[in-house]
């Protein structure tokens, strides 16, 4: 997995990172259309999120290190 730090806005309501809103890829903003899935691991949140431009992300935020990191998921 080639994954890249990231910048992420989310949406915190009772917990931190409940809903990511947009972040920083490549220097680039992309907000997010909608999340397609989601999922708890061990110390991590991830979510696979559409940007507005149709383009696949996981995002994963790692609860240890308070970091997001992300990587634009392939086409198949």
């Amino acid at each position: 997995m080639d994954d890249r730090p990231v910048k992420v806005t989310c949406y915190s309501g009772h917990t931190y990172a409940e809903r990511p809103l947009s972040f920083v890829f490549d220097k680039k903003e992309h907000k997010v259309k909608e999340i397609e899935k989601e999922w708890q691991t061990p110390g991590a949140r991830l979510f696979e999120v559409r940007t507005v431009e149709d383009i696949v992300f996981v995002l994963a935020y790692n609860e240890k290190y308070d970091e997001w990191a992300a990587f634009e998921k392939t086409r198949e």
